[in-house]
C-alpha cells in the first residue's frame, strides 16, 4: 500500500486529487494538509510514502516544506504540483530534492503514473517540463532574470508577489525581519528593480505568477 499525503491550501484541489488517487487500489490518501507547516507535522508523525505538494501556499510554502521533508526522511518522496511550467520553478524543485514535478492541469493518468514511479524510487517530471528544463540548461542565451536567484531568494520572491509582508515572511521562515530585508534587497539588486510593485510586474512577465485575467 502506498501512503499519500495531499498538501494544498484549496480544499477543492485536494478533493479532486483524492478522487483521482483513490481509483487505484494500492493508493491510500492518509491525510490532507492545507499548509507546509501542517505537512511537516504529519510527516514527522506518520512518514507517508509520497507527498503531493502545492508550491504556492500560505506559511512557509511548498519549496521550504519540500526541503524540510527531504531532510526529515529519505523514505518520504515529494512530488511538487504547480501551474508554473517555466524555469526556474521546475528546475529549483528538482534541485532541492523533490522526486517529481507535475503540472496541476495534468490528466489523471499522468498523476497516477507519477505517484507509481516516485513511490518506486524513480524521478518523474512531466515530459514537456523535462524538455523545457533541458533546453533551459543548454540555452546559453537564457535571459530569465529569476534564474539568478538562490533558492531562498526565490522563495522570498514568491511570498512577496503574493502580497506577504516582511514580518509575516520572517515568522513563516523562522528568520528575522532584518534577514528577510537583506534577501529582499539582494534579489532587487540581482533583478535590477527597486520596489515590490516592479517585482510583481517582472514575475507576471516571466510567468513566475499567473495573471487572473487571461
Amino acid at each position: 500500500m502506498i501512503k499519500i499525503l495531499l498538501v494544498d491550501d484549496h480544499e477543492l484541489v485536494r478533493g479532486g486529487l483524492r478522487l483521482i488517487l483513490e481509483t487505484v487500489p494500492e493508493f491510500t490518501v492518509v491525510a490532507e494538509a492545507k499548509s507546509g507547516e501542517e505537512a511537516l507535522r504529519f510527516c514527522r508523525k506518520e512518514a507517508p510514502d509520497v507527498v503531493l505538494m502545492d508550491i504556492n501556499m500560505p506559511g512557509i510554502g511548498g519549496l521550504e516544506a519540500t526541503k524540510q521533508i527531504v531532510r526529515l526522511s529519505e523514505n518520504t518522496r515529494v512530488i511538487c504540483l504547480s501551474m508554473h511550467t517555466e524555469n526556474p520553478i521546475p528546475a529549483k524543485v528538482m534541485q532541492i530534492g523533490a522526486y517529481g514535478f507535475v503540472t496541476k492541469d495534468a490528466v489523471p493518468a499522468e498523476m497516477i503514473r507519477a505517484v507509481h514511479k516516485v513511490a518506486a524510487g524513480q524521478k518523474y517530471v512531466s515530459p514537456e517540463i523535462a524538455q523545457l528544463i533541458a533546453i533551459g540548461q543548454l540555452d546559453m542565451n537564457n535571459n530569465n532574470p529569476f534564474e539568478l536567484l538562490s533558492d531562498r531568494e526565490l522563495e522570498i520572491t514568491l511570498m512577496l508577489v503574493q502580497g506577504r509582508r516582511v514580518p509575516e515572511i520572517a515568522s513563516s521562515l523562522n528568520i528575522s525581519a532584518k534577514t528577510v530585508n537583506t534577501y529582499r534587497y539582494r534579489l532587487f539588486d540581482k533583478l535590477n528593480i527597486n520596489t515590490d510593485v516592479e517585482l510583481t510586474h517582472l514575475a507576471l512577465r516571466y510567468k513566475l505568477i499567473l495573471s487572473e485575467v487571461n
